[in-house]
């Protein structure tokens, strides 16, 4: 990984923990079933790739670019996406494990978390209008001047999104959900 340019690549078990990748442009690569915790991609930018079972937990992001990047059973604890560029960030999630990232102030229109646990993920700030939450576990998820509007949540569970703070015009939620968005009123709903 010392060159500056990767196109069309496939990282297989490529074990980087805590080491320096920054600056580089990785085209149309494939990481599968690597160990980039703690990793430092700053500058770094990313568009068209895919990451199947990877370790990203805790890697830095300052001003990396995310575009068409799509996330398979990775682990991504306490990654802050807010450092990324926000020029074309387009990301998906499934299968994963995203509990204590954060995502303030990210612009992500129709971003897919499917399967996956955003347990104590920060959502303050941000624009996700028309995103999909489908089996997601939002448990402790902070939605704070979230702009959420046409969002799903049918099949989310764990949230307490506050509609007085939050835009959730025309987002959607199952019948069982909306109880999430009554929780600051300490309603018992039997």
């Amino acid at each position: 990984m010392k060159e500056l340019l990767h196109e069309d690549k496939i990282f297989e078990k490529v074990t980087y923990v805590s080491e320096e990748v920054k600056g580089r442009e990785f085209e149309r690569c494939t990481f599968k079933n690597c160990d980039f915790s703690q990793c430092n991609f700053s500058g770094s930018n990313f568009s068209e790739c895919t990451f199947v079972s990877c370790n990203l937990s805790m890697i830095k992001l300052n001003r990396s670019g995310m575009r068409d990047v799509v996330f398979r059973e990775c682990k991504l604890l306490g990654v802050n996406f807010s450092d990324c560029d926000n020029f074309l960030f387009e990301v998906l999630f499934e299968n994963c494990t995203l509990d204590f990232a954060s995502f303030m102030n990210k612009k992500m229109p129709g971003t897919h978390f499917l399967n996956s646990s955003l347990k104590n993920v920060v959502f303050s700030k941000s624009q996700l209008h028309n995103a999909l939450f489908e089996n997601t576990d939002l448990s402790a998820a902070v939605f704070n001047e979230t702009e959420l509007k046409g969002a799903n949540f049918a099949t989310a569970y764990n949230f307490n999104i506050d509609p007085e703070i939050n835009n959730i015009k025309k987002a959607k939620f199952s019948l069982q959900g909306t109880t999430g968005l009554l929780v600051k009123h300490d309603i018992v709903i039997v």
